[in-house]
């Protein structure tokens, strides 16, 4: 089983779980209290444990909100028309429209069920608002509680191990283009890198998807350190993929070429996660200074080469100046969390 299958299938069987235990939960709560329609109340439950904590948060504060509004429209509509199925129609209609456009979309589903109730009971009465209150109460306060438990100290670990691989991969991608600067790449470039750096790519995506979700999961605002790491990662990536571009255009790779080819392989030793790469950065400004020193080319194609290696070099600086803008952004807290 791979990491990746591994990582759904304990989601999705904590969140199973959840919901089960939860939607029970509520409804023998409901039912102690003598609550009428006491099965809503785990059906509230179900339709708020969503993936993130602070999603829970969010639409719970939004679905005690609304259940205000809709008992309102309920009030006010359903005892004054001619047909109750036709108020009903036009309660739901005003929410789902304000819903819309406050995107509340999540808390419609909740209250339509409790304008169900009110139609079918037509008791607008204190006590009956307090029990539908009560039924949508205990059940966002039970997925609260649910969403507090989740797997972060496991999914903390994975990431940390998908910083790592990242890292493997982008020095690996380094180094092969290194190597075909120096004649020494067997397999045509266009091929391996190009497949290469899609298939980072496309993990780190997926990468970024996770961290979102951890740092949702937690309520430190620290954690959002993962998140700001996998997306510099994704831009550092798509940097090696404009590299890669300039080589493949490069017709005959020039004598010039193998201070780049060194400093490429140089470089990728230096990809790490805590690397402040000011040092790079100083070793390619001499490299630079060199390049202008060079004789004249002797015709197109030899300055057409040239010029292709100094853009190399310049992709090569903004690759290194996305970690350093990375370093830059972080925080007080995240130094101290993740560097020091």
């Amino acid at each position: 089983m791979t990491m990746e299958t591994r990582r759904r299938l304990e989601k999705r069987v904590l969140l199973a779980v959840k919901i089960a235990v939860g939607s029970a939960l509520a409804i023998y709560i409901a039912e102690a209290m003598h609550l009428e329609f006491a099965v809503s109340a785990g059906t509230v439950t179900l339709l708020s444990l969503l993936g993130t904590k602070w999603d829970t948060v969010r639409i719970s504060v939004i679905r005690i909100g609304t259940f205000f509004l809709t008992s309102l429209l309920a009030m006010l509509l359903i005892p004054w028309m001619h047909s109750e199925w036709i108020a009903f129609g036009v309660v739901i209609f005003i929410v789902a429209l304000l819903s819309a456009i406050m995107g509340w979309q999540a808390s419609l589903s909740v209250n339509g069920v409790i304008a169900a109730h009110y139609m079918m009971k037509m008791d607008f009465s204190i006590p009956f608002i307090y029990n539908e209150f009560m039924l949508v109460l205990i059940g966002v306060m039970i997925a609260l509680v649910l969403n507090l438990f989740h797997l972060n100290k496991n999914r903390k670990k994975d990431i940390v191990e998908d910083m790592r691989y990242t890292e493997r991969q982008l020095q690996a991608i380094l180094r092969e283009m290194s190597a075909y600067l120096r004649g020494e790449q067997q397999k045509p470039l266009s091929v391996s890198v190009w497949e290469e750096i899609r298939a980072l790519e496309k993990k780190l995506k997926e990468y970024m998807e996770e961290a979102r979700e951890f740092q949702n999961n937690n309520f430190a605002a620290h954690h959002s350190y993962y998140l700001d790491y996998f997306e510099m990662r994704l831009e550092q990536c798509r940097m090696l993929d404009s590299l890669h571009y300039e080589m493949k255009r490069i017709r005959t790779v020039p004598k010039e070429a193998k201070v780049t080819a060194d400093y490429m392989c140089y470089l990728a030793d230096h990809v790490r996660e805590k690397n402040i790469p000011e040092e790079q950065l100083e070793r390619l400004q001499e490299i630079f200074k060199e390049m202008k020193k060079e004789n004249v080319p002797r015709d197109r194609e030899e300055f057409e080469n040239q010029a292709m290696l100094y853009h190399i070099m310049m992709d090569i600086e903004e690759f290194l100046k996305y970690k350093i803008e990375f370093i830059e952004n972080l925080d007080d807290r995240q130094r101290k969390e993740y560097w020091d």
